[in-house]
């Protein structure tokens, strides 16, 4: 085997092992200390001197192997939901890989650049930039960052508070570059010199890890300060009935059969979540009732609205509930808040329009819409993005309140929501989801999860 080939396939075999690493980085549990050393090969590959052509070659393949080994579940989801087949999304979403996880081009590219000019700190560090400011400048679809997968981590997360997930997918970097240097050069020195060499870089990535646990430490002792044992609480029972394919049901009983159904089944286990566990409100999710509440476009649907009103008040508790909204400019996908009157009437406090509809599944941008892209995907959805965070109130009815910002689905991955909420004043994050879509998919539901909960870290406010 030639030289040049042996490179090749040495090449090859260091992607496919970070890939794996971070495969299995991703699946979260104690795997999430994987992600101090997951990229450790695709960095010693990337050590070897290398044209510029080569190197974004290698970015490249490193970003499909990243999206076939943690968002395979992904392409068999947009298959699922379109109607494209697993397969078909799939071959798609890995084609689109460089375009959808760049930043393994740009750290490669910049690595290089900076490292014939500097040293190894700066080079690092350069490196690290670029991977960020790549994640910044191209929205993602789910926006995953590496510091995601330390959610696991209940002290290492906190750094969260200093600087975003972002800011821990920097320390991971850093840590896996300092690795990844220390083999570089244990291989170059001799063995009588290899514990000197070795000792600096390893003590700088224990530096870094040792600094986040001990921050994190201190930050979750001070979230047990009386001060915030005093803030008001409420007790939010979250209701989601297992009914999720509305379509083939809305075939089989009809729309307002449906609907019914939903209600119906969210009614009891709304009494449930009262009765046997002392709700003080209730939470249902995203699109749990799908037609425009307040809006009705038929008697029925009048009559409809009128009775969840008329739960709420026999109830005695709010409801925050998922459901279309609609104005003169279009039609939205919303958050309902609703209160009890002690006389029967309009309780609706207010309604949140989600922000940032999922592409193309939800929203078609007015430059792109039109009868032939509707003919070709005619999956795509009508609704309009709402105009930005709001905060409302939910109150108990002993008097007890709570201002929340509330967040739809894909709102969780963008932190300019729940931070523009904190300044309105919130003091909770309340989040709607309809995870039907995740059923098959649980590593997706995990991500979700852990994307939302960094919102809570990053702005110290409760979820």
């Amino acid at each position: 085997m030639t030289h040049e080939r042996l490179s090749r396939w040495r090449s090859l075999a260091g992607i496919l092992a970070t890939a794996v690493l971070l495969g299995v980085y991703a699946l979260g549990g104690f795997a999430w200390i994987l992600g101090f050393v997951a990229l450790v090969p695709w960095l010693l590959v990337l050590n070897r001197d290398r044209t510029a052509l080569r190197v974004l070659a290698i970015g490249a393949l490193m970003s499909v192997a990243f999206v076939a080994a943690v968002f395979y579940w992904f392409g068999a989801a947009i298959g699922a939901y379109t109607g494209v087949g697993g397969t078909t999304a799939t071959v798609v979403l890995l084609v689109a890989a460089p375009l959808v996880q760049p930043q393994f081009i740009a750290f490669a590219l910049v690595r290089q650049w900076a490292g014939r000019r500097y040293g190894p700190v700066l080079r690092a560090l350069a490196a690290a930039c670029a991977w960020v400011a790549c994640e910044w400048l191209v929205a993602k679809p789910l926006g995953d960052t590496l510091g995601h997968g330390l959610f696991p981590s209940a002290v290492l997360r906190q750094v969260a508070d200093l600087g975003g997930a972002t800011g821990i997918t920097v320390l991971l970097l850093l840590v896996n570059e300092a690795i990844a240097f220390a083999i570089v050069k244990y291989r170059g020195r001799g063995a009588d010199r290899s514990l000197r060499v070795l000792l600096r870089p390893l003590a700088l990535a224990a530096g870094i890890v040792a600094c986040m646990a001990g921050y994190g430490a201190v930050r979750r002792a001070s979230l047990q300060a009386p001060a915030l044992a005093d803030a008001p609480t409420l007790r939010v029972a979250m209701v989601q009935a297992n009914i999720t394919d509305y379509e083939r049901l809305r075939k089989e009983i009809g729309a307002y059969g449906v609907v019914r159904r939903v209600l119906d089944t969210h009614y009891a286990l709304s009494w449930s979540a009262i009765r046997d566990h002392q709700a003080d409100v209730l939470l249902w999710s995203e699109t749990v009732y799908p037609t425009t509440f307040g809006h009705p476009r038929s008697e029925d649907g009048a009559a409809l609205d009128r009775e969840i009103q008329g739960f709420v008040d026999a109830a005695g508790v709010p409801l925050v509930f998922g459901t279309y909204d609609r104005d003169a400019q279009g039609e939205y996908n919303a958050a309902a808040f609703l209160e009890p009157h002690k006389q029967p009437g309009n309780g609706l406090l207010g309604v949140y329009r989600k922000t940032y509809p999922f592409p193309l599944t939800e929203h078609v941008p007015s430059w792109l819409d039109g009868p032939r892209l509707r003919s070709w995907l005619p999956w795509t959805g009508t609704w309009s993005p709402g105009d930005g965070a709001r905060v409302l109130p939910l109150r108990s009815a002993d008097g007890r309140e709570v201002n929340v910002v509330p967040l739809i689905c894909l709102d969780d991955v963008h932190p300019d929501l729940a931070i523009d909420g904190a300044r309105l004043g919130a003091q909770a994050i309340l989040g709607i989801s309809n995870d039907s879509w995740f059923t098959a998919y649980p590593v997706g539901a995990r991500l979700h999860l852990a994307v939302a909960a960094f919102r809570s870290i990053e702005t110290r406010l409760r979820r």
